[in-house]
């Protein structure tokens, strides 16, 4: 067997560090030429490098010709002026070569190492870390390797994100996602995974990778992996396993999700007739409390498998009875079946959380089949959260509630280009010198443009009057006006991107601005957003926020019976997407008083009403929010909808905030006009038709009061129940912030 030269082993380092190096300006090292030095020129070049340390890595060395030939340059001839070379040849001193001979014709030559050589690889990465440190732009913290060799698993901007939080690992903040191949399936696994860490880590301090299968044995990302995330469902490679098992010995930390990745003596075992069905699992969190919950299984189990000090075909030795770790999850059947395991690993901190129950797929998942499975996953989603806040805090990442986002100034938008004139005459009237409106908890300044030192408060806030220029990934105007179809309702519209509250917008512009001008507050966030009593209402993008004005004559079938405004929003809204064709199935409900349901098993929405009594006209706040876009907390309507063509093989479109706010102020006008009328017959067999309580059964007074059954509405609009003695009387709340049907009280006789 011939032996290798020097220079073979020289090329081979070199096409090896080729293939490592990237630059952030683009640059690629396309060819690295190995370059003997005399010792005189060894000197000179010490010397000058000397004289340089303090300037920047990236300021050009001494001319070396045929260092580096750069992306775009490939004659081998110094780079010329304005670049530097990314890496010379290391030397070690004065070793022979192989053979003891140095080489025919040559003074003594220090030539590159070879790849796996320690002091090489440990210049490799000092020389890659000068290269990022030098970056005037900021260089992200990617694991390095070759140009796309790890890629950001989420599209758009890259990650160059502000203000991350430190860890105490002190690696950079990067999330691997290993799926396994590049297949169709493993991608749409990729964004699967990416969609359920984003909903509980806070992106602005971690980013997400995609780790390809190639890379995961080839590039150096160990180093700067804070958390390794293995859900390839095909069989993970042995080479790969030994990776990942060599970077948990080093103190890294992996998350398993339904991979055969297994660690610590368990192997994975099938049990077939829990494949894709929802099961019940028992969580043991960290702090040692329990957690029941409806989880999708993978129809894989975990049992411990392996004898003590048993050696694995990797190299690397398990002691079985180490320690359980924090967090601990079994089925709850007969068997107990082990579904999640928290295996602490080596004495250097590694530690992985192995789960073998979907807790990255969300209840719409093309994998779950049936709609009862559907159900009970979704009544259990919030909760699949915390379980996964808990595996990933567990695991050394943060989960803390995001930081809220600032504050943007209003827009004042018009319905109909009709209503322009007279409402910028009508604002020239009412503002004070500086142009600002105020109520008691907010003022309002209206101005033709907006700059950056405008200050934004919840108590101050700047409104744009000028139109033009106006765009929003999340409200379109034309939308919005073509499903508007009032005669006075939502005419004239506040529009905020992010605000404190919608309620508190129009408190100084309600009592003045006529009234068939007919205000709306809209915002895509809220800070501070308010449910009934003390609750708070939490504002996701995606949610459907507005608050909404409505002016009432006292002396009318409605002034007469306020309390049914709220029935009638949240009914308006049931309407809005049950009244589109091909949409009439959609299972939204209304619960009584002021909630809407998807069916009887979640809360999807939610009516808040202020109403203020002056002279003869109530004028009164309808703030509404409901869940149109946005699966998380709990469920929205584009989840039903998704969920209703798979059950029944149809193509209905997911529905858009702007559209469903116009539509259900336009459907609340028609059935104010309707009770207007008619009084509350003249509504009450379509809230019958969409609300949860037929023959629903509640107790009076508590939990051992009398049992009674939901007959209907008062005409005050209070519940109606059936006593078991067969008389009809009403029922209202106790003034619980929980739940209004709960503790139901018998009004005092006079």
């Amino acid at each position: 067997m011939a032996k290798a030269s020097v220079d073979d082993f020289s090329k081979l380092g070199l096409a090896f560090m080729e293939d490592r190096l990237q630059m952030e300006n683009g640059l690629v090292a396309q060819k690295i030429v190995s370059v003997h030095l005399q010792d005189s020129a060894l000197r000179e070049l010490s010397k000058a490098s000397g004289e340089q340390v303090q300037a920047s890595p990236l300021t050009p060395a001494p001319s070396l010709g045929g260092i580096m030939e750069q992306a775009g340059q490939g004659d081998g001839k110094a780079t010329g002026e304005g670049s530097s070379p990314l890496k010379t040849g290391c030397g070690s001193g004065r070793e022979p070569a192989a053979d003891g001979d140095p080489g025919p014709g040559c003074a003594e030559r220090h030539q590159l190492h070879l790849s796996s050589c320690h002091e090489c690889l440990e210049l490799e990465s000092r020389t890659i870390e000068s290269v990022r440190c030098a970056s005037a732009e900021g260089t992200p913290d990617l694991p390095e390797g070759r140009g796309g060799g790890v890629e950001a698993a989420a599209e758009g901007p890259g990650p160059e994100q502000k203000g991350r939080r430190g860890n105490v690992s002190g690696k950079a903040p990067n999330i691997l996602l290993y799926v396994g191949s590049g297949s169709e399936e493993a991608l749409g696994r990729l964004q699967q995974v990416r969609a359920a860490l984003e909903d509980c880590v806070d992106t602005d301090s971690y980013t997400l990778y995609h780790l390809r299968e190639d890379s995961a044995l080839r590039d150096p990302w160990p180093d700067s992996c804070l958390l390794l995330v293995v859900a390839s469902r095909e069989p993970v490679p042995r080479d790969a396993q030994r990776r990942f098992l060599a970077y948990l010995s080093q103190g890294g930390k992996v998350l398993g999700l339904s991979s055969s990745f297994t660690v610590g003596g368990f192997r994975v075992t099938s049990r077939d007739s829990l494949r894709n069905t929802a099961q019940n699992l028992v969580f043991s969190k960290a702090d040692g409390n329990e957690v029941r919950l409806s989880v999708l299984s993978s129809g894989y189990v975990y049992e411990e498998g392996l004898s003590p000090l048993s050696v694995l075909s990797s190299g690397y030795v398990y002691e079985e009875g180490l320690s359980p770790g924090r967090v601990q999850g079994h089925l709850e059947n007969e068997d107990k079946d082990k579904a999640i395991v928290h295996v602490p690993f080596g004495t250097r901190g590694g530690e992985a959380v192995l789960c073998q129950v979907h807790l990255e797929l969300p209840p719409s998942a093309a994998v779950v089949h049936t709609r009862e499975d559907f159900d009970v996953l979704k009544s259990s989603n919030e909760r699949r959260h915390d379980v996964l806040r808990d595996v990933l805090t567990t695991l050394g990442l943060g989960c803390d509630a995001r930081q809220a986002p600032a504050l943007t100034p209003l827009r004042l938008l018009l319905a109909t280009e009709e209503i322009q004139d007279p409402v910028m005459q009508w604002l020239g009237q009412h503002v004070d010198p500086e142009g600002i409106i105020k109520s008691s908890k907010l003022s309002l300044r209206f101005v033709s443009s907006y700059t950056s030192d405008m200050e934004i408060t919840p108590s101050s806030i700047p409104v744009l009057t000028n139109p033009e220029g106006f765009s929003s990934e999340h409200f379109n105007l034309e939308t919005y006006r073509r499903n508007l179809r009032t005669t006075r309702l939502g005419k004239v519209v506040l529009f905020a991107e992010v605000t404190p509250t919608t309620m508190s917008l129009l408190g100084g512009l309600m009592f003045e601005m006529p009234q068939e001008m007919g205000l709306i507050a809209i915002a895509v966030r809220q800070t501070q957003g308010k449910g009934r009593g003390p609750n708070a209402w939490l504002s996701p993008v995606g949610c459907a926020l507005s608050t909404l004005l409505v002016c009432v004559p006292v002396k009318s079938e409605l002034g007469q019976r306020i309390p049914f405004v709220q029935h009638l929003m949240s009914l308006a809204v049931v309407e809005a997407v049950r009244s589109i064709p091909g949409y009439e199935d959609i299972n939204l409900r209304v619960k009584w008083p002021n909630d809407i349901y998807y069916s009887d098993l979640m809360k999807i929405g939610g009516v808040l009403v202020n109403s203020t009594l002056m002279g003869d006209t109530f004028y009164i706040l309808i703030g509404c929010g409901f869940n149109v876009a946005n699966s998380n907390p709990t469920v929205c309507i584009n989840d039903l909808i998704a969920e209703y063509n798979r059950q029944h093989g149809v193509g209905l479109r997911p529905l858009r905030v702007d559209c469903l706010i116009a539509r259900a102020a336009t459907v609340l006008e028609s059935l104010i006009d309707r009770f207007q009328a008619h009084g509350p017959d003249g509504i009450l067999p379509l809230y019958y038709k969409y609300w949860v309580h037929s023959g629903q059964q509640v107790r009076l007074g508590g939990e051992e009061g009398p049992r009674v059954s939901i007959v209907g509405l008062d005409d005050s609009g209070f519940l109606q129940v059936l006593q078991e003695d067969g008389g009809v009387v009403t029922a209202h709340p106790d003034g619980n912030s929980f739940d209004m049907l709960r503790n139901l009280l018998l009004p005092k006789r006079q």
